[in-house]
């Protein structure tokens, strides 16, 4: 791996190139980036900021995170499916501490609906996002000169933006959908060489599916 997409930080732990210096985003990077994740709430918290991420830096999302959990009810999505969608995303049009668009706004409430229908269908969240899991690494789809390390868009996560996009959910693109399954571990996309990869690996290896 080259080592461009490498840092070795002020700690003199070797990271992933993206999280920089921000004590935020390597906390970030080295105790929830890659992890299995298996809570519905968790999922589907990670499903709408990577939509609210989107055009954004993920570190802006990172900072408003807990502004965030507390607009929308700790994106438990029963909560949120209990409130009225209009007088809700005029109140969340004028709360400073998240990202003020009225789309992503939109989805999320939307999506909180459709998340329910998901678990009356499969038993669980995780049981639906983990059954898309890729039995192999997968290449970049799309542009044929494409040469960065990681992929970000994929057969698996251009197949689960369309299989949501058909089930009624919003804001969730091919994009979007790999950034997800890179932030809840479905892949292991930490770099060779930096000190998590085999961490994830290990963690990988010891979790249980939900099914």
């Amino acid at each position: 791996m080259s080592q461009s997409y490498l840092q070795l930080g002020h700690d003199g732990i070797t990271r992933c190139w993206w999280c920089g210096q921000d004590s935020q985003y390597i906390h970030y990077h080295d105790e929830e980036w890659g992890r299995p994740v298996d809570d519905d709430f968790k999922l589907f918290e990670k499903i709408c900021l990577e939509g609210f991420q989107s055009g954004l830096s993920w570190l802006t999302i990172l900072r408003k995170r807990e502004n965030f959990r507390q607009a929308f009810q700790g994106f438990d999505f029963y909560k949120l499916a209990e409130l009225d969608p209009e007088e809700t995303q005029e109140k969340l049009l004028q709360d400073e501490g998240i990202v003020r668009h009225r789309g992503k706004i939109s989805a999320t409430l939307n999506n909180a609906q459709q998340a329910i229908h998901l678990v009356e269908e499969f038993g669980s969240l995780a049981a639906y996002i983990w059954q898309w899991e890729p039995k192999k690494r997968e290449p970049h789809i799309g542009k044929g000169d494409y040469d960065f390390p990681v992929p970000s868009v994929t057969k698996t996560s251009t197949l689960l933006s369309k299989d949501l996009k058909n089930r009624g959910w919003k804001f969730f693109g091919p994009t979007t959908a790999y950034a997800f399954i890179q932030a809840m571990g479905m892949v292991n996309d930490h770099m060779e060489g930096c000190e998590h990869h085999a961490k994830i690996e290990q963690l990988r290896r010891k979790f249980v599916r939900p099914h």
